[in-house]
């Protein structure tokens, strides 16, 4: 647990200082020596675009947003009926599969604002309310979290970048106070909703060369969500969901520089498929 923070700690700082130069270098015009506080507001540097460049970094994945983004740049349609049903919040009453639910829905809240769904978006945010608020975790969101998306719905922008930030914030929340299991599951959650979504967006997927692109690019994030997962894996539901991911790192593993078939696309779908299935019960 520790060495997860102090990874996480490390990271931010190390590659913040970087970008924290490079800026002062660049908002001073290449001239030497240090500008001070006040200068360097006067020269343009943006905090909050640091904080949130930060918060970035700290978040260890992409997030679904960027997922299903990529989907929507290759003029696919949105699918309804495709995304977890809200009713089903009512089977999840363990930790575990709130945590994990909390993170499907938070790719199919993503999946609706890309697609600028207003219906679904709203019914979404109601369920992410109720299991954070069966977490306990409540103090991850903003109080006025729910005012503001409803106040942006027909601003997309806005309103991606307000769901985002609570990816950011959710995480971030849960990791210092100690939950980074929960973390974990919500990560975890997300992912494969995201990736399922990819997965089941045509029926033609391998004719399409850019939503291959899209499935293959999941697997660095996948190999980064296992590593994360080996060293908490003394949690038995940690331990539970990366045997679970296993199956689906072997069939990428599996691909060569020559490329993917259309066979092993379709066991990536097929493991796919069947671990959402076993995730929102």
């Amino acid at each position: 647990m520790k060495k997860f923070k102090l990874i996480i700690k490390k990271t931010a700082i190390v590659l913040f200082s970087g970008m924290l130069m490079v800026s002062l270098v660049n908002c001073s015009g290449g001239k030497k020596g240090a500008p001070n506080e006040k200068s360097t507001v006067d020269s343009g540097l943006d905090k909050e675009a640091f904080e949130e460049n930060v918060r970035e970094i700290v978040y260890p994945l992409p997030t679904a947003f960027e997922v299903t983004e990529m989907i929507n740049k290759v003029e696919a349609s949105y699918i309804i009926g495709i995304t977890n049903r809200t009713e089903n919040i009512d089977k999840y009453f363990t930790d575990k599969d709130q945590a994990i639910n909390l993170g499907v829905y938070s790719a199919d809240l993503s999946y609706a604002s890309t697609y600028n769904m207003k219906q679904e978006i709203m019914s979404y945010m109601e369920t992410l309310e109720n299991l954070v608020v069966e977490l306990g975790i409540t103090g991850a969101f903003s109080i006025d979290f729910i005012d503001e998306v409803e106040a942006n719905i027909d601003n997309k922008d806005v309103l991606v970048e307000l769901i985002t930030g609570s990816f950011y914030d959710t995480y971030e929340y849960l990791v210092k106070n100690n939950k980074e299991d929960l973390s974990l599951l919500v990560l975890a959650g997300t992912w494969v909703e995201a990736m399922y979504i990819s997965c089941n967006i045509s029926e033609t997927i391998y004719h399409n060369p850019e939503l291959v692109k899209v499935i293959m690019h999941q697997k660095t994030s996948l190999v980064k969500l296992i590593e994360m997962f080996e060293e908490h894996k003394e949690h038995e539901s940690i331990a539970e969901v990366l045997n679970a991911l296993m199956p689906i790192k072997e069939v990428y593993d599996s691909v060569d520089e020559t490329g993917i078939t259309e066979q092993q696309l379709n066991n990536i779908i097929e493991q796919t498929n069947a671990l959402r299935k076993k995730i929102i019960l």
